[in-house]
């Protein structure tokens, strides 16, 4: 797979660059400009080999199917992003990018991604320059992966690079259908130094060496049926899966303890059995709970610490204290460590201390083990409480990261490049 770095003199030539510039935001006010910076080593170093560079990324969702057949215009979308908080789309991005490349470097807008407008704008780069395009969502056969809206991308260009891994398992336009094109043109297509090192990393968790035993594989979040492809193929690599967060009620309840008011995946309550017979004990689940009669904090609702069975009129929104400690001890012993999912509704004051017990936990492991937090609301958390710094890697895609473990290191967006 080439890299950036393979990437020889590009005087004159146009490069595409997939980035992921999805940020959180409110209207056009940018709260964290962090996945905009992660993609400046990648720009830099292409401006400084003398590219042309474009630049797509997709920002937030346009739902297709809420707007009626025939009306799909471009006021349409506009009028849907703007209801939906994430208007103007791409455009508020710039000044962002424009300072995190330093203001000498010039960098223009195309409110058009694709046809006529699209090309004016690329045809008028110079060497050094970059082109901020408008989200590649605002077009529906993005998603689709459409071979036309490809092959028109594909062919304003000379060189794609991949610096987008939190879109790198979807096999979309921009990040499938372009290079695949380009490759069939005899085309250099690479990967950015984010994807890169992405890759590097993730796949250490999944060849597993001697020396990184014992793995242990943390897991939270909502389902059970959400992750069971993932579950599998760490049940093959891991020396210990934790389970916390709202999913380990499913795996009680399918051990026989009561959950009461605790979300409950009712169709994975099997699979949950099975997984627990074939673990041998490896399987690790909270043995309290932290549990509310009020999932909003309204005043006087009640919060206490439950061991073993949870009565009807309570939910479970953390783990407990015992847990946390049983957890510790665990994740004391490991060489590598796979965290993906919070242990409770970190959001909320009064549910953090679970999350904050295993941040603290892979801290204690600094320098002693190879810890990876996979992405999504862990590392929310992870970034939220001051812990980043204390992981080897702390990876910039949930889905992603979630996608290429339980795929043994395969992920479209990536797999194209090679």
């Amino acid at each position: 797979m080439l890299t950036v770095k393979d990437l020889q003199d590009l005087h004159g030539k146009k490069v595409y660059v997939r980035v992921d510039f999805n940020v959180p935001h409110k209207g056009e006010v940018i709260s964290d400009d962090n996945r905009i910076r992660a993609a400046i080593p990648t720009i830099a170093d292409l401006l400084k080999k003398g590219a042309r560079v474009i630049l797509m990324s997709h920002l937030g969702k346009v739902d297709w199917k809420k707007l009626k057949k025939g009306e799909k215009t471009q006021e349409d979308i506009d009028g849907q992003m703007k209801k939906n908080d994430l208007s103007i789309a791409v455009s508020p991005l710039k000044a962002h990018l424009e300072a995190a490349l330093g203001h000498e470097v010039n960098v223009s807008f195309s409110k058009e991604n694709r046809g006529e407008g699209l090309a004016k704008a690329v045809a008028a780069l110079k060497d050094g320059d970059v082109l901020l395009a408008q989200n590649t969502r605002y077009l529906p056969g993005e998603e689709k992966n459409d071979p036309e809206l490809s092959k028109e991308w594909a062919s304003l260009v000379d060189v794609f690079v991949m610096d987008a891994f939190g879109s790198a398992h979807r096999a979309h336009a921009s990040t499938y259908g372009v290079p695949e094109c380009l490759k069939a043109e005899g085309k250099p297509v690479a990967c950015g130094y984010l994807v890169q090192n992405e890759v590097e990393k993730l796949m250490r968790c999944v060849e597993v060496k001697d020396e990184d035993r014992p793995y242990v594989a943390i897991l939270g979040g909502l389902k059970v049926t959400d992750k069971i492809q993932v579950i599998d193929t760490l049940l093959k690599k891991c020396d210990y899966i934790i389970i916390g967060g709202a999913m380990s009620y499913t795996f009680k309840k399918a051990q026989g303890e009561e959950i009461g008011s605790s979300f409950l995946d009712e169709g994975a309550l099997d699979y949950a059995k099975k997984c627990l017979e074939e673990a041998h004990g490896r399987i690790i689940l909270p043995v309290d709970a932290v549990v509310t009669d009020s999932f909003e904090p309204v005043e006087g609702r009640l919060i206490k610490v439950i061991e073993g069975n949870i009565p009807e009129g309570v939910e479970g929104v953390d783990i407990g204290p015992k847990s946390a400690k049983k957890f510790a001890e665990i994740i004391a012993k490991a060489k590598m460590v796979f965290w993906n999912g919070p242990m409770g509704v970190f959001e909320q004051a009064e549910f953090q201390e679970g999350t904050k017990a295993v941040c603290e936990a892979i801290r204690d492991l600094s320098g002693k083990a190879f810890t990876v937090c996979g992405g999504g609301d862990s590392a929310s958390a992870v970034k939220q409480f001051g812990y980043k710094a204390d992981f080897s890697h702390v990876s910039t895609g949930g889905g992603a990261s979630l996608e290429m473990i339980q795929n043994d290191g395969h992920l479209p967006g990536v797999d194209i490049l090679k």
